[in-house]
């Protein structure tokens, strides 16, 4: 199930064409364990547009909001909004709101931090797993807006 909602996502992200993406902003808590180098971990000036080393990994980093989406409603209800990273990036932001509550006050322009999934897509890169995980065997994601934390 897991992977069919990773790919809704995806398929999502590309559907919507939102950016071209050329820099990152995103950072990367771990070291790869597939990487050359057991010691690199990706950090705020290491591109991840396009780069499928990083699908699948759990990322933070912050950004304002560009756009506010249309809610996704079919299966596991998302929320969805693109962020602008430093770096002139953007990434759609997934964030399920059958597990975790609605930022409801958000507007374009507003800061938010995240800690996710990314996933990369021939147009870009979506940000999931924004929430905590139920049955305790995923690291729990999370947004924060304004001071709260939404998990």
């Amino acid at each position: 199930m897991r992977k069919l909602v990773v790919a809704a996502i995806v398929l999502a992200g590309a559907y919507l064409g939102y950016a071209e993406l050329g820099g990152s902003g995103l950072s990367q808590e771990r070291p790869f364990s597939g990487a050359s180098n057991p010691a690199f971990t990706a950090t705020a000036s290491a591109p991840l547009a396009f780069d499928h080393r990083h699908a699948g990994r759990q990322v933070q980093g912050h950004g304002l909001v560009h756009k506010i989406l249309p809610d996704d409603n079919k299966g596991s209800r998302h929320q969805r909004f693109i962020l602008r990273l430093q770096s002139g990036q953007t990434v759609l932001v997934a964030h399920n709101i059958d597990l975790a509550p609605r930022i409801g006050s958000l507007k374009r322009g507003d800061r938010v931090e995240f800690n996710g999934v990314y996933e990369t897509n021939d147009l870009g890169g979506v940000v999931h797993w924004t929430h905590h995980d139920p049955a305790g065997r995923h690291e729990n994601g999370w947004l924060k807006h304004n001071g709260r934390v939404f998990q």
